[in-house]
């Protein structure tokens, strides 16, 4: 109680978050009703919350431990995921496409952003079970897949050789017509961003953001596979014709998974 009215009071806070584990839900509820009845806060007027978190579990379904049954170091969890990202890339044979520094970068951005999208993507209010594979798949509602979809939408503009500063000209002259049933869908999905950081920003549970991410994507992946942005020559590979309204549209695409990602805490990569 000394501690929420020293808070209110002489620190002039205005929102309070309290980020401890949902098993302590009563424990809050009892301290923030004294408060106000203290008169210390009024809930119009200031904002004291409990951020309440569930527990991480094993494959075995049980709490997260060590096979020694110790707590996992969160730097060991993170050389784990560091080893196994590694891996993975060489798996795909990235090793052979990347140069070496291209690669220790996408190790990094895939094995800290799929960490921190593990923990984040879940309902923080109930338990989730953590499970490398799955973290690090790069199909479904994974950082990976994020990763791998926000790089390809980058990379569209840059294989037409079309430059951010003829981008942003074009964006100041060029029409985006919406004729294509999944042009509609990916620019409605875009829209959608703003009501997401303001859904999130008053019940903070972050993971409708990720999984606005996922929708925002796969909604990309459909309009990408029936919708062209830059045509060419099957035998010789020449562009033929660029249709900048769309590469527009994946501009918009890209941006907002970006400010996503920097909510997020996720760095991507231009090549992975």
């Amino acid at each position: 109680m000394a501690a929420i009215r020293h808070r209110l009071e002489a620190e002039k806070g205005e929102w309070l978050i309290y980020v401890v584990d949902a098993g302590q839900g009563l424990h809050f509820q009892t301290i923030f009703s004294g408060a106000r009845k203290a008169g210390w806060y009024k809930p119009q007027q200031k904002r004291v919350e409990h951020v309440g978190f569930g527990v991480v579990l094993g494959e075995d379904r049980k709490k997260f431990k060590t096979r020694s049954g110790e707590t996992v170091r969160l730097v060991d969890l993170l050389d784990e995921g560091l080893k196994r990202a590694g891996l993975k890339l060489k798996e795909k044979e990235r090793d052979k496409v990347l140069t070496e520094e291209e690669l220790k970068e996408a190790q990094i951005a895939v094995a800290y952003g799929c960490i921190k999208y593990a923990d984040l993507s879940h309902n923080r209010i109930g338990d989730y079970v953590f499970s490398f594979d799955k973290m690090l798949d790069d199909k479904g509602n994974t950082a990976a897949y994020l990763l791998y979809a926000y790089m390809r939408i980058r990379s569209i503009a840059r294989l037409a050789n079309v430059s951010d500063t003829a981008l942003a000209k074009a964006a100041m002259s060029t029409s985006v017509d919406l004729n294509h049933p999944k042009e509609w869908k990916l620019a409605k999905c875009i829209l959608k961003f703003p009501d997401v950081v303001i859904k999130m920003h008053e019940d903070l549970l972050i993971h409708s953001l990720c999984d606005y991410l996922y929708e925002l994507t796969t909604a990309f992946t459909e309009f990408y596979d029936n919708c062209y942005c830059v045509e060419k020559d099957r035998k010789t590979g020449e562009i033929l014709k660029i249709n900048m309204g769309r590469l527009l549209l994946c501009e918009a695409a890209g941006n907002t998974i970006l400010a996503g990602f920097n909510i997020l805490g996720i760095k991507p990569v231009s090549r992975m």
